[in-house]
């Protein structure tokens, strides 16, 4: 191998380290806004139970449960809705990291594709160089026969 593909395999090295680094990020990402989203759903899931109490202390007329249930429900919302503004700042955020991983990840492709082909130049080359040699050894050996014929 020749300089210039050294000098490409630590290129190669450096753009996967940055795409595994950009790709742990995108995962961090992607965690926290399935995390948010599940806390929302725990939010509406906890403001259908405050409901629920309330409509049951309807029926068995308990004042402290409506009131209960109520505020767990208006509670509950509130969070709701305070999460479904995280989850689309976290969204974003999904896309932004989502756009530098494939960023990264065509930059890594692009330094594969020089190495292959330099590889494959220099792979020519030699091929070549080993064809001389092996046509200047016959050639030398034609001509040491030549030379004994006349002698």
């Amino acid at each position: 191998m020749g300089s210039v593909p050294k000098a490409l395999e630590r290129l190669l090295q450096i753009r996967s380290l940055e795409e595994e680094r950009r790709h742990r990020s995108l995962d961090s990402a992607v965690a926290r806004l399935k995390g948010l989203e599940q806390a929302r759903r725990a939010a509406l899931g906890m403001e259908k139970q405050g409901r629920a109490r309330v409509s049951a202390s309807v029926v068995s007329g308990t004042i402290a449960d409506r009131q209960a249930g109520r505020l767990e429900s208006e509670a509950a919302q509130r969070r709701a809705r305070m999460l479904a503004v995280h989850i689309a700042e976290a969204e974003k955020e999904v896309v932004a990291r989502r756009e530098e991983f494939l960023g990264k990840r065509i930059e890594r492709r692009q330094a594969e594709t020089l190495l292959e082909e330099a590889q494959a130049r220099e792979d020519v080359e030699s091929g070549r160089r080993s064809q001389r040699s092996i046509d200047d050894w016959y050639g030398a050996r034609r001509d040491r026969q030549g030379e004994r014929e006349q002698g």
